[in-house]
């Protein structure tokens, strides 16, 4: 097993520098329109230097394989939950995530996704480890 630490934002991107794909990811009755990170590049960007996210928005991290996850918030300004997923889309893990942080946030387990939204909202939407969430994208490059 690899262990990959990946910075969830690892230096300052401008907001027009989100990925152009997004997709709607469904769990629980709710929809999240996520920005598509599935290559190096974008996944090291994440949501860096993004100052604001609609209430319904985030970030889907994609992964070519299954692999234990590492995520921190070094230069993310926005408060943000994440939940980790498995190929299949269940839910492994979740965590809140503290911005401008160095702290580790650990998957857990081997995930092929990572789902990141405003923090609160899988709480809002009663998301728990073991729910399955609908429309992820095959995996990655």
């Amino acid at each position: 097993m690899s262990w990959i630490v990946l910075a969830a934002c690892a230096s300052a991107a401008p907001l027009a520098a989100l990925p152009s794909e997004v997709v709607p990811l469904r769990v629980n009755g709710a929809t999240l329109r996520a920005y598509v990170a599935d290559d190096p590049a974008e996944r090291e960007r994440g949501l860096m230097g993004v100052t604001e996210l609609g209430p319904d928005e985030g970030m889907v991290f994609v992964y070519p394989a299954p692999s234990a996850r590492y995520f921190w918030m070094k230069d993310t300004p926005l408060p943000l939950s994440i939940a980790f997923c498995d190929a299949a889309g269940k839910v492994v893990t979740l965590a809140d995530m503290t911005p401008l942080n160095t702290t580790l946030t650990p998957s857990g387990a081997p995930v092929v996704y990572a789902v990141e939204a405003n923090k609160g909202w899988f709480a809002i939407h009663e998301v728990h480890v073991g729910d399955t969430v609908v429309g992820l994208p095959g995996p990655s490059k």
